[in-house]
């Protein structure tokens, strides 16, 4: 660093802003620091940084699947809300969601040498009823019941539901069907609790729940069943590539969307708007879940103590074109 300095002709102090990303240097003693930098051949020394500030700007990430939009989306929003931080963060993906892989998952961060750890559970531990975590690092699990134990941050699940469900409540439709996703998914879980309390409450009838697993084509063959339902006019999907599936099924039996079946999503992707007819659908907020997570275990690390407890993120509903009043 002090060769670099006497390079560029600024002070060792110059260099280390320049190295870190801190804003406030001059655009022309930053170049001069940068051509000295590359000339000379300097990278900043990590491990070096690490002994002397006792923080590896690291973040450890575990997750059980990649193949998910909500995994996905979400580890997107941890990984840019980190970079803004000045964190990198690491990725543990566990095969299977035991209790021994998330313990394994956190031997292998530890010697990762990371400062804090971010689950995103999403589903059911297969060999316990709720998640235990070693202890000795600050947490943040996203997507879980656990924050009696651990802090917690989730999308809003049944609220965005409930959201959904009273939209087709409110345009006339006598009851809603709903397709869930995995049964052992804490996010389908919830989208279906609120789906099932918003009929109880306005006293209609609680149709079959079906069960997908996030993908098109299981919201192909539900889609296929609910055509044959002669009183389904309204559907509820827990995910909007599922409610693809579920209007490529309806518009292949004949039926058509919106006029003789409503279809509601969640999720909000990109392409959403995209569909044929563009869908209706619940925007779920990833960034703004990705900035709590970040914040949360950011927050443990300067206190040195533990949080519990469950932060929400707030949905709302995006209408399009495939939802509409029930034809007489």
């Amino acid at each position: 660093m002090a060769d670099v300095a006497q390079a560029a002709g600024v002070s060792p102090q110059t260099v280390s802003r320049v190295s870190n990303g801190y804003p406030g240097v001059v655009e022309s003693t930053r170049d001069r620091v940068l051509v000295a930098m590359r000339d000379l051949g300097y990278r900043p020394n990590s491990a070096a940084r690490a002994l002397k500030s006792g923080r590896f700007r690291m973040i450890g990430v575990i997750l059980f699947t990649l193949s998910t939009t909500g995994s996905m989306r979400t580890l997107e929003a941890i990984a840019m809300s980190a970079a803004r931080e000045g964190y990198a963060i690491t990725l543990i993906p566990v095969a299977v969601p035991t209790q021994d892989g998330v313990r394994g998952a956190f031997t292998r961060l530890g010697e990762l040498a990371v400062d804090a750890v971010i689950a995103i559970m999403e589903v059911h531990l297969l060999d316990a009823e709720t998640v235990s975590l070693p202890p000795g690092a600050p947490v943040v699990v996203v997507d879980s019941n656990a924050g009696d134990r651990y802090s917690v941050v989730d999308t809003d699940q049944a609220a965005g539901a409930r959201q959904a469900v009273q939209h087709l409540l409110d345009l006339g439709h006598r009851t809603v069907w709903h397709v869930a996703g995995p049964e052992e998914s804490f996010a389908a879980k919830g989208r279906a609790d609120g789906w099932r309390s918003t009929l109880e409450a306005e006293g209609r009838e609680v149709t079959p729940l079906l069960h997908g697993d996030w993908t098109a084509e299981s919201g192909y063959q539900m889609g296929l069943r609910l055509a044959q339902e002669p009183g389904c006019t309204a559907v509820f999907v827990a995910n909007d590539q599922m409610a693809l599936g579920v209007q490529r099924a309806l518009h292949g039996s004949g039926k058509s969307v919106p006029r003789d079946v409503s279809v509601v999503g969640f999720d909000d992707i990109p392409e959403a708007g995209s569909f044929l007819p563009p869908l209706t659908t619940v925007h779920q907020d990833f960034a703004e879940v990705g900035r709590r997570c970040l914040e949360g275990v950011l927050r443990q690390m300067r206190t040195d103590a533990p949080e519990r407890g469950t932060t929400l993120v707030p949905t709302r509903l995006v209408v399009r074109d495939s939802t509409a009043p029930p034809t007489a």
